[in-house]
């Protein structure tokens, strides 16, 4: 099991950037799929991007162009750099970790906290 701690989240205006960062102890960090998910209020939560063990990344339609995830293997942590940002990016932004087998299969892997983020306009 992986023990996820993010930080970085805050208040910004729309337009404005921040950096949040997941520390990862236990498990394999860096073979796992790191992934960072949000969840708007009363909304699901969803992936925003993901980075595999061979430095691979996905990025959802909405935050492509605008935020960056990177890893930093002899740190165990991943961050995501989120920039021109907009009042939709507004809510909790989770750390995920999962093996590439449990990716596979579905499984929900282990989480962080979350750390929110609100964007004013």
């Amino acid at each position: 099991q992986v023990q996820l701690v993010e930080s970085g989240g805050g208040l910004v205006q729309a337009g404005g950037s921040l950096r949040l960062s997941c520390a990862a102890s236990g498990g394999h960090f860096s073979i796992n799929i790191m992934s960072w998910y949000h969840q708007a209020p009363g909304k699901q939560r969803q992936l925003v991007a993901l980075i595999n063990g061979g430095g691979g990344t996905n990025y959802a339609d909405s935050v492509k162009g605008r935020f960056t995830i990177s890893r930093d293997i002899p740190s165990n942590t991943v961050y995501l750099q989120m920039n021109s940002l907009k009042p939709e990016d507004t809510g909790v932004y989770y750390c995920n970790s999962r093996s590439t087998l449990d990716y596979s299969r579905g499984f929900s892997g282990d989480w962080g906290q979350g750390t929110q983020v609100t964007v004013s306009s």
